[in-house]
């Protein structure tokens, strides 16, 4: 297989203001992960650790393999929203006992560690990983339940996480619960609901309904430890498989019972040589253009991140556009499509069709590197086709059978990010470079097309044009999109899995 070569010179003018670009980005996006890692601030972190218990990401940290990596995601939930971001919830992809698992692990920290709207919305996104890449999930549980003043908004959604618990368990994709306090109200179903319970003595409290609510629903007096204490749990209801002595004692057995869930990945190996890139993974920096109306080749970053910097370019005389082919990541043979100059013609669509109906041919999973402002657009284009050939290759990703990668590295306007396998056509994952915007089109050109509605509204009533109100609009608009159109918009509304380092990809 032919090995990328790559132009890319790190003394040049451009190169070091791409950087500089990417850089200042990336510590903004490090700087609001620190603030997330913070859970619910100092205070409440204190409050925590004086009632000898762990925080959330210690937990994780001990659950899982010694120096093994950890795949963190969804981890800016709830960013540019009222709730902590975060939402409550740490999770991601790690090794324990040599099983690559789901692990979530609510934050205490953070108002009890209670269920909101992003809460969900994380939750549902990792269920949805787990049970597609048949991942065993482990849940380390201590929350209040629901946050009840935004019960309107969870209410529903919650019903999915316990349908979600059920549909993974018929499906032979194990999960553990491990209760390290109060799980409580519908935060009971977590580990109701779980294949394997572990409880800790003295610590773990599953019940529907608390003393207070019992009192007032029966009238019966009652206490935490009879209503639904680890013991009572184990000894009588029989709802813990496992009683522990102390959170590591807990952390311990679920360990145990990972390493003896016998659970073997499915689909086909490694094929291929798996050797490091070529070109230097820290070059993928500055490769990204730092304005983003300027193209920039996807070879570039294929050339440091796939292995060996081999690739297989497909039709690369047809459709230029749009950069397709053939490589291995980790040993894994992937077909590629990367868009090169932005807009997308028939020509790249057509391409883009064909290609992806020969990986679903032998199986290959898709990479998808986004960099487009979306579909070409004029009389000439419309009378050649263009809604029909857009159209086939949407129809071809939405129908497409085997797994789906997709990485903004760049714009992802209109269409163009239906086409290129955006959040709605359900990518086994998505993640997205600092530099990334995403939008129905460009805050220009939003705000440009709203003024020319507006202006033509003017004439046809035989209306003056208020240019200064229409100055003030677009201004408004175009500020507003561009908000709108950031990673940490995005990612905290979970339209993507996560913001990462360039050098990570």
């Amino acid at each position: 297989m032919p090995v990328l070569a790559s132009t890319v010179d790190p003394s040049s003018t451009t190169y070091q203001e791409n950087r500089d670009s990417m850089e200042g980005a990336l510590a903004e996006v490090e700087e609001q992960l620190a603030l997330a890692r913070q859970g619910g601030g100092e205070r409440y972190v204190q409050r925590h650790r004086q009632r000898g218990k762990m925080l959330a990401h210690e937990r994780i940290e001990l659950l899982l393999d010694r120096d093994s990596p950890f795949l963190e995601l969804c981890p800016l939930a709830g960013w540019g929203t009222p709730y902590t971001v975060g939402a409550s919830l740490v999770s991601g992809i790690g090794v324990v006992s040599g099983v690559e698992c789901m692990v979530s692990a609510n934050d205490p920290t953070v108002r009890g560690g209670a269920t909101n709207p992003f809460t969900m919305r994380k939750s549902s996104r990792l269920a949805d990983i787990a049970l597609e890449n048949r991942l065993p999930s482990v849940n380390l549980v201590e929350s209040g339940g629901a946050d009840l003043p935004t019960q309107s908004e969870i209410f529903i959604p919650g019903g999915r996480g316990f349908r979600d618990l059920t549909q993974r368990s018929a499906a032979a994709v194990p999960t553990v619960a491990l209760v390290f306090g109060n799980s409580t109200a519908g935060g009971a179903y977590v580990p109701g609901m779980s294949d394997h319970i572990v409880m800790i003595e003295g610590r773990s409290k599953v019940f529907l309904g608390g003393p207070p609510l019992v009192k007032m629903a029966t009238g019966e007096e009652s206490e935490d430890e009879e209503l639904g204490g680890a013991s009572m749990h184990a000894r009588v209801s029989g709802l813990a498989d496992y009683l522990a002595e102390d959170e590591v004692d807990a952390i311990r057995l679920g360990r145990a019972i990972v390493a003896r869930l016998n659970h073997r990945k499915r689909g086909p190996g490694p094929s291929m040589d798996a050797d490091d890139p070529v070109h230097d993974p820290d070059e993928l920096l500055g490769i990204a253009s730092a304005d983003l109306r300027v193209p920039f080749d996807p070879r570039h970053v294929l050339a440091r991140v796939v292995d060996g910097s081999r690739f297989d370019e497909f039709k690369p005389l047809y459709g230029s556009s749009l950069v397709t082919g053939w490589a291995s990541i980790h040993g894994y043979p992937i077909g590629v499509l990367a868009n090169h100059r932005g807009v997308l013609f028939s020509e790249e669509s057509n391409k883009a069709t064909q290609f992806i109906q020969l990986a679903n041919q032998v199986d290959v999973p898709l990479l998808f590197l986004q960099n487009t402002t979306g579909y070409m657009v004029g009389k000439e284009y419309e009378q050649r086709g263009i809604i029909k050939d857009g159209a086939k290759m949407i129809n071809a990703v939405a129908n497409s059978q085997v797994p789906h990668l997709t990485v903004n590295i760049g714009a992802s306007y209109g269409a163009g990010n239906y086409g290129m396998c955006g959040r709605a056509y359900n990518p086994r994952f998505l993640f997205s470079w600092p530099n990334a915007r995403s939008a129905v089109m460009g805050p220009a050109q939003l705000a440009g097309v709203l003024s020319i509605v507006a202006r033509q509204g003017a004439q046809s009533r035989g209306e003056p044009f208020d240019e200064e109100a229409d100055a003030a609009m677009r201004s408004a608009v175009e500020a507003q999109i561009d908000t709108e159109s950031m990673p940490l918009f995005l990612s905290g509304l979970v339209y993507d899995d996560g913001i990462i380092d360039p050098r990570d990809t």
